[in-house]
Parts: structure tokens; C-alpha cells; sequence
């Protein structure tokens, strides 16, 4: 018996020295796209953190903001650092669901049906102005967002592990657009806001413009990380350790959305799972294999906005699901 409790000891503190390794290299990984991401983008860091977060938490992004803050040009360019088959799809009101799942095509030669597919086949797709397409074809990407498939004609296609839709919209304009539905909306883990740059930001975005030697395109980026670096890196969420008070205060969170007077829907158990994967990638992304309170509070306005309505009444006093959002949280108590 003395023998084997040596044994323990002895193994312990070696497994602790390989996690300590395996994180100091998942920093660096992360450390080079937000560095490759700032040489083509100014600011908007906590977007960028966002979309790491979801990318490493294996779910879907919705960026909304006007136009000209970077949105279409932010995505393609994470979509650039990862060395992964990327598309991109245009939404416009003539596009069918045919346009971006594909289509089954008779082959003269073989006098068989052959399927050709669509720009929904890839590892990281695009999707950009997604409110300007009919609900016909929003409805396409229901079952590939959350299945990670595609069934036509009776044949389901999987998708590979990496799969991540990022889509845009503009919420300014409501001519020739068409609203999400809110089982698509709940399909997208986040729903990012991408605000105005700040002054400083902005006179560094002129000056770059200005001396164009100092601002990189977006053709000139290298990946810097592979699709199975990524994968790998994904693999840690399962190391990262949330203490049950914490789960429970995920869930009360999510509760308050369903008993809110200002709120006439509210978040579905999905944003609960939403929630707890997306504060333990951000733990990661944050250098620790633990999460913390404020891990939680970060991530959840942008889980749940998009996930609950407002009433009449609540709208016409000025509020918004953002707003109301981080209300409820902060009406839970914090665990200690």
C-alpha cells in the first residue's frame, strides 16, 4: 500500500507539469491570430475575443452593426488565419435554398443524378447580410447550424468537425430585408454588437489608410494555425473545471429571463449549455483551466440578447434586450 500512495504522489505533480505545458502553448496559438487580427483590424478587441470564444466553444456567431465597422471584413479574415476550407454565401432576396445547400443535377454520361454542393460545404462559411434573404432560405441553415448536416433527397451529409457559420446583418435597415426567426436566432450562440470605433481608434484607422505601408490586407495574411490545431485545442474545454455553484448560478441566470416582467420570451435551456461552454472557453482563452463568476458575466449578454423578447411595454419605455439582459444578471446573487 505505501508503495502504490508513492507511485500517486510521484505521477501527480507530472500530469499538472504537462496541463501547465499544454496551455502555455495554447496562449501562444491564441496570442498569434489576436496579433495577426489587430495587423488588419483596429480595436474592436472584445469581438475579436468573442469570436475566438465561440470558435473554440464549437458554436455559430451572428455579427450586427451598421455599415462600415469591419463586420464582413473581421469574419473573412478569422475564417483566413485557419488553415480550413472556407465560403462565403451573399445573401440576397432571390437566393433559393437550392443556392446554398445545393442541388442534385442529372449526369448525361452516367444517366445518374449527380449532387453538386453548395457553398453551405465547407469548414468556415460566411454568411454575409443574412436578413436579406426570404425565410425559405434562412430556413435552409436550420438543420446544417445545428445538426452539422445537410439532407437532400433523402441523404444526409455530415459536415466536418470544425463547421462554424458567422453571419452579419445590418438592424438599421429594414427595406428588402426579412426578420430572423427565433429558431435560427437560438441556433447562433452569440449575437455580437459591433460598435463605432473610438476616437483614437479611428484617427489610427485614417493614419493607417494614410500610410498604407502600416495597414496589411487581408490577401497578404497567412493561417496561422491548421484546422487539426484547432480541433485539438477545442479538446481542452473538457479539462477546464466549473464548480456546481457556478452551474447553478448559470441556470437562476437563465430562470430570470422566464420570470422577467419586462420579458414576454425567455432563453431556452440552450443558452444554459450556451453559457457554460462558452465561460469555460473563455477561461481558456484567459490562460486558466478553471472558470470564474465574472468568465459567466462576460459572456452571457451576448448568449441571451438575442434569445429573448421584450413586451410592448418594455420597448416602449426605451429598453433592449441587451440592456435587459445584463439587468437579470446583475439581480443574481454571485457565488462566493
Amino acid at each position: 500500500m505505501d508503495m502504490e500512495l508513492e507511485k500517486q504522489t510521484i505521477q501527480q505533480p507530472a500530469q499538472q507539469v504537462t496541463q501547465q505545458v499544454d496551455l502555455r502553448e495554447f496562449s501562444e496559438r491564441i496570442m498569434r491570430l489576436k496579433q495577426s487580427i489587430s495587423s488588419v483590424i483596429v480595436g474592436q478587441s472584445a469581438t475579436v475575443d468573442l469570436l475566438l470564444t465561440a470558435m473554440l466553444a464549437d458554436g455559430h456567431v451572428l455579427l450586427e452593426g451598421v455599415p462600415g465597422v469591419a463586420k464582413t471584413l473581421m469574419a473573412r479574415l478569422v475564417a483566413r488565419l485557419i488553415d480550413a476550407r472556407f465560403s462565403r454565401i451573399q445573401f440576397t432576396p432571390d437566393l433559393m435554398p437550392s443556392d446554398v445547400l445545393g442541388t442534385t443535377v442529372f449526369n448525361m454520361k452516367t444517366s445518374e443524378f449527380d449532387f453538386h454542393e453548395g457553398p453551405v460545404f465547407a469548414d468556415m462559411v460566411l454568411v454575409d447580410e443574412i436578413n436579406r434573404a426570404p425565410a425559405k432560405t434562412q430556413a435552409a441553415l436550420f438543420e446544417v447550424m445545428e445538426e452539422r448536416q445537410v439532407s437532400i433527397d433523402g441523404v444526409s451529409r455530415r459536415m466536418g468537425d470544425l463547421y462554424t457559420i458567422i453571419a452579419t446583418q445590418n438592424p438599421v435597415e429594414q427595406e428588402g430585408t426579412y426578420r430572423l426567426p427565433e429558431a435560427q436566432l437560438d441556433r447562433f450562440m452569440f449575437k455580437v454588437t459591433v460598435d463605432y470605433p473610438s476616437l483614437d481608434e479611428e484617427v489610427q484607422i485614417l493614419q493607417r489608410h494614410h500610410q498604407k505601408a502600416a495597414f496589411n490586407k487581408i490577401e497578404d495574411v497567412k493561417p496561422v494555425i491548421s484546422k487539426e490545431e484547432l480541433l485539438r485545442m477545442r479538446g481542452y474545454m473538457t479539462s477546464v473545471f466549473i464548480e456546481p455553484s457556478l452551474m447553478t448560478y448559470i441556470a437562476t441566470i437563465v430562470q430570470q429571463t422566464r420570470v422577467s416582467k419586462a420579458v414576454y420570451l425567455g432563453a431556452s435551456p440552450r443558452a444554459s449549455v450556451a453559457i457554460m461552454q462558452a465561460s469555460k472557453a473563455y477561461a481558456l482563452l484567459q490562460g486558466r483551466n478553471f472558470v470564474t463568476p465574472e468568465d459567466i458575466k462576460w459572456v452571457t449578454p451576448s448568449v441571451i440578447q438575442h434569445r429573448i423578447m421584450l413586451t410592448a411595454e418594455a420597448e416602449m419605455e426605451g429598453y433592449t434586450p441587451l440592456k435587459v439582459a445584463m439587468r437579470l444578471i446583475d439581480k443574481v446573487e454571485v457565488p462566493k
